[in-house]
């Protein structure tokens, strides 16, 4: 529509001149009908017998309207929140969730946005939800879960490509909460713990090796010096008596105990 190079005609022209003198004869009252104010973040697409006056908008600032023949529309060029609804998605893996959002998007061309769609914020928030749906599909639970924000920027380029020519840009898509039914949530919890479970096996399996080797070589360096370890039974006897001076201690010779051997 924008690119259009048709004028209005030789009847359209006429109507604009009637319009124009209209407005010089009832100067000064007419001019407050013409006078319109466009804020900052407005702008004002004008239709003059239908067509659109210009190929970019007009503001911000005072705009000049002929009464009769030009009408004109408001456009706000300030960034949208706009809250994704809950979705039930079947994933790759066929599980079912629900998975909710936000969008947040802008109208960088109002001649578009008034033009080429009907009503693009509706259309936007629709199609927002289809690709949504259909991004999420495509991925299992686990991906999901894993990659949230790789998801979110798949899904603002697949919506900024589609939404261009609509006047949108969209800034940023971010998935708010992913909802699992319960069965699954103990299943997850349940695969959670055995896994916990065979790696806490694991490690105390791999702490008995080692300690078992340690004591190996330690008996073997008590062995070559019997003095050592009468010093260990030594050393032992103080950190008892530390822990608890209640306990009375009677030591036990070491040569005793090879006698008795």
């Amino acid at each position: 529509i924008a690119d259009r190079q048709e004028g209005i005609g030789v009847c359209g022209w006429i109507l604009v001149s009637l319009s124009f003198l209209l407005v010089l004869i009832t100067f000064p009252f007419s001019i407050w009908a013409c006078m319109k104010v466009i804020r900052e973040y407005e702008r004002a697409v004008v239709f003059r017998l239908g067509r659109i006056l210009s190929k970019k908008a007009k503001g911000p600032g005072m705009i000049l309207i002929l009464p009769c023949t030009d009408t004109f529309i408001k456009v706000d060029l300030r960034m949208v929140t706009c809250r994704i609804p809950p979705q039930e998605v079947l994933t790759k893996d066929a599980v079912t969730t629900q998975v909710d959002g936000v969008v947040y998007y802008r109208i960088h061309s109002a001649v578009s946005a008034v033009a080429n769609i009907s009503d693009v914020h509706s259309a936007t928030l629709l199609l927002t939800q289809t690709t949504l749906r259909n991004v999420l599909g495509t991925q299992s639970l686990a991906q999901l879960l894993a990659s949230r924000k790789e998801t979110a920027h798949s899904i603002q380029a697949i919506l900024d490509n589609a939404t261009e020519q609509w006047g949108v840009k969209v800034a940023r898509v971010e998935i708010k909460d992913v909802r699992i039914p319960e069965a699954m949530q103990r299943a997850m919890a349940a695969e959670a713990e055995a896994a916990r479970e065979t790696r806490a096996k694991v490690v105390a399996a791999e702490g008995e090796m080692n300690a078992s080797r340690a004591l190996t070589q330690a008996s073997m360096l008590l062995a070559e010096s019997p003095a050592s370890l009468q010093l260990r039974y030594l050393q032992t006897l103080t950190t008892v008596a530390a822990a608890n001076n209640s306990t009375i201690i009677f030591p036990l010779p070491i040569n005793m105990l090879g006698g008795l051997g």
